[in-house]
């Protein structure tokens, strides 16, 4: 069959009740409440993973209120993912040798870890899964939902699951099968932050008018066995500070699990200035600092991976709700960026949604605004969370790190005590648009790996266990092909060799030491799926999709 005729065929359809995209914490929980509270009404769950939670990715120290909201039981089981409590919190601000431990009772309460729980959110989303298939949710990883379905009214009606088969010159391969169309009466979009159908559809439904601009970090983590001696389960450890400089807001995270398992993790915010910045090198540098690198004496890394962060909080969620669906979890920003938090914000959006689709399905209702949802989230404990943290982020971009952090503090005390401040900052510029020129920057010149304690980045992508299939049409999609060579690399060096943290993206040279025509190289099988190209590219003219479905990192508990 020529590939035009079998591309044109039409795809299978099934109908369901419920469609959501995306087995993440909000997913599986939407999909979970659903049931709870009408066992007759289907839901189905399609993952772009190969098995579910394996493009899960986070700290991760988890406030336990959404899991107590949905599954009110689970202390008392004993298969549950949750087994090391927090029992050390520890905050410091780091110099290049040196470290200060800040009082934790200068900490606002909302910043405190006791009653928190380190986990591999990983395996708490597998865990989810298998609760949401025991109260009949079909859920099927490997399958990436590629486009949105819209009725005759222009509502969305579902999502067609990618085509398998098709070669990178769009030519049908031995194998070929076409997509599946999964149609229902609402559609909830729990892709996890800058996810290419959210994004498409706020765009569509002009769903982000009125709000600020959304921010963004990235986030990068290696899980390490570390010497017995040196593990400490229960500790969580967090700072802030070098390697970044004063302008360049992130921190970092440290924290035991069990079995002697420590995760250690840098977040940079993408609103940095210096073209030359490398996250991924800034985080190999962050674990040499002498309180972190004593912790690894002895161990060994054995995972890594990456992934965009929403920063944007209150201000810039934008409106949650289009007719025929609605955006769940970090798809729509809920994370409390003080806290390092967004599970617990992403399980209580899923319930949300889930409670007003099942009241509008037995009112009758099907493909229009779940307009209780948009209205009731703000005054709700995930509205309280993001409120009280709002002026942080703002802060600390317009004043740098020392200030911006202790105006931060000084902010959340207010909301604490008052129980609101009069301030309500914006965020200024979105994250494309804040590079600076080379010519007024001074390049960071970074050290070269140990093999030890820090690492390069292919050495780090193998741990991610990442793969796609080569033959296939690349999922990195260039606007315009000739700006990474024409305008981003004379004016910014082409930043996106350096913000990539699995070096996906190559400036390649004739004659590397004369630097004569160089051209741009996109290693798509590199692709950890983390979205920061999407986000810092400064002509906006990269574009994530979907890749066959399956392809991507393969987290093991991460």
């Amino acid at each position: 069959m020529e590939s035009a005729e079998a591309l044109s065929q039409p795809r299978e359809g099934m109908d369901y009740d419920v469609v959501i995209v995306g087995a993440g914490p909000a997913g599986l929980a939407a999909a979970i409440r659903v049931k709870q509270l009408d066992p007759d009404l289907s839901v189905v769950v399609v993952e772009k993973g190969s098995e579910v939670g394996a493009h899960i990715l986070s700290g991760a120290v988890v406030d336990p209120i959404g899991i107590d909201r949905l599954l009110p039981g689970w202390r008392e089981e004993t298969d549950h993912p949750f087994k090391t409590p927090v029992t050390d919190d520890r905050f410091y601000m780091l110099g290049p040798m040196g470290v200060i431990r800040l009082p934790n009772a200068f900490m606002p309460k909302l910043m405190s870890n006791h009653g928190n729980y380190i986990v591999s959110l990983g395996n708490v989303a597998r865990w989810l899964a298998g609760k949401a298939e025991a109260l009949g949710v079909e859920i099927y990883p490997g399958f990436a939902a590629a486009e949105v379905l819209f009725d005759e009214n222009g509502a969305v009606a579902g999502v067609a699951t990618g085509d398998m088969g098709i070669g990178k010159s769009g030519e049908v391969k031995d194998g070929f099968t076409r997509g599946m169309e999964l149609r229902g009466k609402y559609t909830f979009f729990a892709e996890g932050a800058r996810g290419h159908l959210s994004k498409r559809l706020i765009a569509k439904f002009g769903l982000a008018e009125g709000r600020d601009f959304q921010k963004y970090g990235i986030g990068l983590k290696e899980l390490w066995q570390v010497a017995p001696d040196r593990h400490r389960p229960g500790l969580v450890q967090h700072s802030f500070g070098w390697p970044l400089d004063e302008r360049t807001g992130g921190g970092s995270f440290l924290y035991h699990l069990e079995d002697g398992l420590v995760a250690v993790g840098f977040v940079v915010h993408l609103n940095y200035e210096n073209p030359t910045l490398s996250p991924f090198d800034e985080f190999q540098r962050f674990k040499t600092h002498p309180l972190v690198a004593e912790t690894f004496e002895g161990g060994k890394r054995i995972s890594y991976g990456a992934r965009a962060i929403t920063e944007g909080g209150w201000q810039s969620v934008p409106k949650l709700v289009f007719p025929g669906g609605a955006l769940v979890g970090c798809a729509a920003g809920f994370v409390n960026v003080p806290r390092i938090k967004g599970s617990h914000n992403a399980v209580l959006t899923g319930m949300m949604a889930a409670e007003r689709a099942v009241e509008a399905i037995k009112a009758g209702r099907a493909n229009d605004e779940l307009t209780a949802y948009e209205a009731a989230w703000r005054s709700s404990d995930v509205g309280k969370d993001l409120r009280r943290v709002r002026n942080v982020k703002p802060l600390w971009s317009k004043f740098g790190t020392l200030l911006g952090v202790a105006l931060g503090g000084i902010d959340m005390w207010i909301n604490q005590i008052f129980g609101t401040s009069p301030l309500n900052l914006a965020h200024g510029k979105p994250d494309h648009a804040t590079l600076k020129p080379l010519s007024e920057v001074k390049p960071i010149d970074y050290p070269k790996p140990d093999g030890v304690i820090s690492f390069d980045k292919l050495s780090s992508v193998f741990l991610s266990a990442t793969n796609h299939e080569e033959d296939q049409p690349a999922h990195l999609k260039l606007a315009d092909p000739s700006i990474p060579i024409a305008k981003n690399l004379p004016v910014y060096g082409e930043p996106a060799r350096l913000y990539c943290p699995a070096g996906v993206y190559e400036v390649v040279y004739a004659d590397a030491e004369a630097k004569t025509d160089p051209r741009f190289v996109i290693n798509a099988q590199n692709c950890v799926h983390c979205k920061t190209c999407d986000i810092k590219d400064p002509a906006q003219n990269i574009t994530w999709v979907t890749p066959e479905g399956g392809g991507g990192p393969n987290y093991p508990n991460m």
